[in-house]
């Protein structure tokens, strides 16, 4: 992974976010697969081309494509199930979402990925219902916990690089 070239590309105001990288990607509870594959997901939903390049940099195709398929199922649901949260309704979604029951990874990877991808765009709907799942299948809180701050960090970072990009620009 290049996540020093990540780093290095951070200005020095945000020298937080670049200590955070580092501290996020080291010691945490979660598998490489899981921990990479939770990056990518989040940087696909920050839109973000470099933040996306270096850290997918070297994953299996397989993880990459997974985290990518995350990242877009939860962009519709996301949108479709916070919006019906505050309107109230109960209305069946009739939604085509095949790719949550065969990610092509581990369910619980899947789940993460889902995870911190709500809680990038505030989906308090399906943050729960990830959080549940994940939890109902034995994973550890720490885990979960592991998963917002890559997600925090990852969209911070991407959040810096993009104002950083605009105001090169000019």
């Amino acid at each position: 992974m290049s996540l020093d070239a990540l780093r290095a590309a951070l200005p020095e105001y945000a020298a937080d976010i670049e200590q955070n990288l580092g501290l996020v990607f080291t010691g945490s509870s979660l598998s490489e697969q899981q921990l990479w594959g939770t990056a990518v997901a989040v940087a696909v939903a920050a839109r973000n081309a470099v933040v996306l390049r270096e850290l997918a940099e070297d994953l299996a195709p397989e993880v990459v494509t997974a985290a990518k398929a995350a990242a877009s199922v939860m962009a519709m649901n996301n949108v479709y199930f916070r919006a019906k949260h505050m309107i109230g309704s109960e209305l069946p979604a009739r939604l085509r979402m095949r790719v949550v029951a065969r990610p092509g990874v581990d369910k619980i990877d899947f789940e993460l990925w889902c995870l911190a991808v709500s809680a990038v765009t505030g989906c308090e709907v399906c943050v729960v219902a990830h959080n549940d799942a994940l939890r109902a299948a034995g994973v550890s809180a720490e885990a979960v916990n592991d998963a917002l701050r890559i997600a925090a960090v990852v969209h911070s970072a991407a959040v810096t690089l993009d104002a950083e990009q605009a105001l090169a620009r000019g």
